[in-house]
């Protein structure tokens, strides 16, 4: 496997970086706590991917004609690897761009891809997932949400719920049944819907950490046109499939450089902070999990890299995302625990305590972390599909 990058490649890496190191906030995990509201923080948010997108750094691989650069997979792997090193922002409009763009480009209509691509860049038109449900979080297929038809239009009603970003987008992609007597996964349609529309309510989920990042979001008698139907009608789980699969396309290069700096900060916390006497790094079992943890990083690095291959070679992401997926939040999580226990009864203090240690960074990473084996398909849905779709075993 060759690691090496290209000169212009290498040169844009170089570009890109000086540029961050001139406009990066700083550290956005303790950055964010600066605001006033949410509202506040949001609309930093957005004018943090315009000027990412007026400096040409937002939507690099996709198409000139949509907005983007026309750049490599590569440059937008190495854009979000910056961006990570940087510990600059997330850009609020992620689903937009991860999920939404990239099935409107193969999915979509010449009027939704003008429409919404060029949008969806500059973050005028916000995204968010309207996926999973109550009762169809695992089981995505089984979701009872109907869309009738009704004079042409859809009529929309049901639930969703772990719908990220929700509270503050004007646009939800939504999965949504249209055929009931059909096998499950054939009667389900892909919808764009706008949040705006009456009967849409969105009622924020407040986590253990204390933020409210993702919702439920409530659809009473929505009317959606048939225009905004993505693909075919009864044909949304070929959308769905491709969506989730690029949910897991070239930001996941991101995690395993946010993991990496993970450790590196854990390492430095282990040199200052004494156990019975001696720093917690000359503790041979702290020691011992220490390199675990950075074995485990480097080995993430490399199973990340096989996503990238394909996408290099003009194939969309494959079941391989699941496992870069399952083991970086699987390992961030032992990662964070690690964390706390190095800081011991300082653990305990929560953030605006004069005793905690970053000021409580590493409690509110580690409450937020148990959303991740559960967040873009649980920890046991991945393990199915690797099983399934790498090794060849039986369904269960």
């Amino acid at each position: 496997m060759d690691f090496t990058l290209s000169p212009s490649e290498e040169a844009f890496r170089a570009e890109l970086r000086a540029w961050l190191a001139l406009h990066a906030p700083g550290d956005w995990a303790k950055l964010r706590r600066r605001f006033g509201s949410r509202e506040e923080q949001i609309e930093f948010l957005k004018d943090w991917q315009r000027r990412l997108y007026a400096a040409g750094y937002v939507g690099l691989d996709w198409p000139k004609a949509y907005g983007g650069r026309g750049a490599s997979v590569m440059e937008q792997a190495i854009f979000y690897e910056e961006m990570a090193r940087a510990r600059a922002p997330e850009l609020p409009n992620a689903i937009g761009l991860d999920m939404a763009g990239p099935a409107l480009m193969r999915h979509g209509t010449e009027a939704q891809k003008q429409t919404h691509l060029p949008r969806i860049l500059s973050a005028e038109h916000i995204f968010c997932q309207g996926f999973s449900e109550p009762n169809a979080g695992s089981d995505l297929a089984a979701l009872q949400t109907r869309a009738v038809r009704d004079n042409g239009n859809f009529v929309v009603n049901g639930q969703k719920v772990w719908t990220s970003y929700a509270h503050y987008a004007n646009w939800c992609i939504l999965l949504a049944r249209t055929d009931p007597e059909a096998p499950k996964h054939r009667g389900l349609t892909f919808l764009l819907v706008g949040m705006d529309s009456p009967g849409v309510t969105v009622r924020p989920l407040r986590q253990a950490s204390g933020d409210a990042e993702f919702n439920e979001l409530f659809f009473d008698g929505v009317c959606v046109p048939p225009e905004n139907v993505v693909g075919r009608v009864n044909g949304g789980w070929e959308v769905a499939i491709t969506t989730l699969m690029f949910e897991r396309g070239p930001r996941t290069l991101s995690r395993q450089l946010i993991l990496r700096e993970g450790i590196d900060a854990a390492i430095e916390l282990a040199r200052t902070v004494e156990r019975d006497g001696i720093t917690a790094a000359r503790d041979p079992v702290m020691r011992q999990r220490l390199a675990q943890l950075c074995i485990d990083a480097q080995a993430l690095r490399c199973s990340t890299l096989r996503v990238l291959t394909r996408l290099l070679r003009g194939e969309p992401p494959g079941p391989e995302g699941s496992a870069s997926k399952l083991f970086f939040s699987e390992t961030w999580q032992r990662l964070l625990e690690c964390v706390l226990e190095i800081e011991g009864p300082y653990a305990t203090l929560w953030e605006g305590s004069e005793y905690a240690i970053d000021d409580g960074y590493w409690q509110v990473r580690f409450l937020r972390s148990r959303g991740d084996t559960i967040a873009a398909g649980t920890s046991e849905i991945q393990r199915n599909i690797l099983a399934e779709r790498v090794l060849g075993l039986p369904k269960d």
